[in-house]
């Protein structure tokens, strides 16, 4: 099994699978600074160009959401998917709620930010971003209220990949006011099988 990534990219959620899983790996550096994803070589394995890219038996798995599902599901033994249809039916809403509700933002903030070309940065879109984040965040702020875990009673590769999502958002500065988020991501971390936190993939980087 090989995984392709880079420190602070959304493989952070696929390398926390494989470790708590405890399957081994070969990991693929691909400098995202210097372009590497945009090499011939690579586009031959993910023509999008973008991170995580698992390789499992000949099999290529891009997105991180599907590729940490895929490996819950290769091995049902760890229960990182849950048994009931009606758990796994939570996860997956929540699973779709970090992606689409909480991971755009931080994405827009990004783009205008740093990524875009400076005369293409819309600093308004940054307020907004903030402001929509800020407003699907205190849902999920409640729905956390009195648990330990994103759904049932054990750990899910939910966890993996809203731990992630909001360790992002810290360093963002968009977890302010939300104390049962803030505790949840501190208590995710701690698991003695937790990746390095996206500030210090930043910083091992050389951003």
């Amino acid at each position: 099994m090989k995984l392709y990534e880079f420190g602070p990219s959304r493989a952070l959620r696929v390398r926390w699978t494989l470790q708590e899983l405890d399957v081994p790996f070969e990991a693929v550096a691909i400098n995202l600074r210097d372009g590497e994803q945009r090499s011939a070589e690579f586009l031959k394995i993910n023509p999008v160009g973008r991170l995580p890219v698992l390789i499992d038996d000949g099999k290529v798995l891009t997105e991180s959401v599907a590729i940490v599902l895929y490996l819950a599901e290769k091995y049902p033994a760890k229960r990182l998917l849950p048994a009931n249809l009606a758990e796994r039916g939570q996860l997956y809403r929540w699973l779709l709620f970090t992606a689409t509700e909480l991971e755009q933002p931080l994405w827009r903030m990004v783009r205008h930010s740093m990524l875009y070309p400076e005369d293409k940065r819309l600093p308004a879109e940054i307020a907004l971003a903030r402001e929509d984040f800020a407003a699907v965040a205190q849902v999920l702020e409640a729905h956390m209220r009195g648990r330990k875990f994103l759904v049932g009673d054990t750990v899910t590769v939910g966890d993996f990949v809203l731990a992630y999502t909001l360790d992002w958002a810290k360093l963002a500065r968009c977890l302010n006011g939300l104390p049962e988020l803030e505790a949840y991501l501190e208590q995710m971390y701690a698991r003695p099988k937790a990746p390095e936190r996206m500030k210090d993939a930043l910083a091992r980087t050389g951003r």
